[in-house]
């Protein structure tokens, strides 16, 4: 059982808030979260000052790279989301998975003008040894991580990366796959939201995950941009991207 952290969120805050972005590609031709749903949601971030991390299959910075680096420019996290949202890191060896790391890495920064330092898989499909490869080309922080609700940092070696946990709970994924309403994810929010704010013995980390593809369209941008309100908003949530929590969870760790 991991120790709970004697630390808070910034300006003492219990309850962090992440929004995620998923900018993914598949086959060629289908580009509808590329150029239309991705600029939407960073437009609904822009109104409200919030920053996102953006998962971004490496592809897109060969097939759209003034989206990406437009996503940079605008001061969100570009993070990796392996090259393709079919190459898994779990089948590849781990020689593949090294050359698959170096080729996301180079495309992204090459692509966004900024360090790459966060890595989050096609649906979470890692490996034992992804954590280390990780470290070793330079990332702070990763996120195929399902064994806790709160970051930890993992000692590779001189290296250390911190594991951030990815949460389900606030996701446009169902309004895709079971015909959810938009209005739903918003209301999963405020639950969440309600939930953590019942307990003051624990600090919560609460992912808020929409797709470029899904709630880029206008119907789920107006929720998400709801979402997105009440957190900038809340007087009692801080709001950062996952390379910020692995910065103050760094640096609590050296204090």
């Amino acid at each position: 059982m991991k120790k709970k952290p004697n630390w808070t969120w910034p300006n003492g805050k219990r309850i962090a808030v992440i929004f995620n972005v998923c900018l993914e590609a598949w086959s060629d031709g289908k580009a509808y979260g590329v150029e239309v749903g991705i600029h939407r949601l960073m437009d609904s971030f822009e109104r409200h000052g919030a920053k996102a991390s953006v998962m971004t299959n490496a592809v897109i910075a060969e097939r759209a790279p003034n989206t990406v680096k437009s996503i940079a420019d605008r001061g969100h996290e570009v993070l990796s989301h392996s090259y393709a949202m079919d190459v898994i890191p779990a089948l590849l060896s781990d020689e593949e998975e090294r050359e698959n790391i170096e080729r996301c890495t180079s495309l992204l920064e090459k692509t966004s003008g900024k360090k790459i330092v966060g890595w989050l898989s096609p649906r979470g499909t890692s490996k034992l040894t992804t954590p280390n490869l990780l470290a070793d080309a330079g990332y702070r922080w990763y996120g195929d991580v399902f064994d806790t609700d709160l970051p930890y940092v993992i000692s590779h070696g001189n290296k250390k990366i911190v594991a951030i946990p990815l949460s389900y709970d606030v996701n446009d994924m169902p309004s895709m796959k079971y015909g959810h309403p938009p209005r739903m994810m918003l209301e999963s929010f405020n639950e969440v939201i309600g939930i953590a704010r019942a307990r003051d013995d624990e600090l919560r980390i609460i992912d808020v995950t929409s797709h470029a593809h899904i709630f880029g369209h206008h119907r789920g941008a107006h929720f998400y941009e709801k979402i997105i309100e009440e957190a900038m908003s809340a007087p009692d949530i801080w709001v950062g991207t996952r390379a910020q929590v692995a910065d103050h969870v760094l640096s609590n760790e050296a204090a």
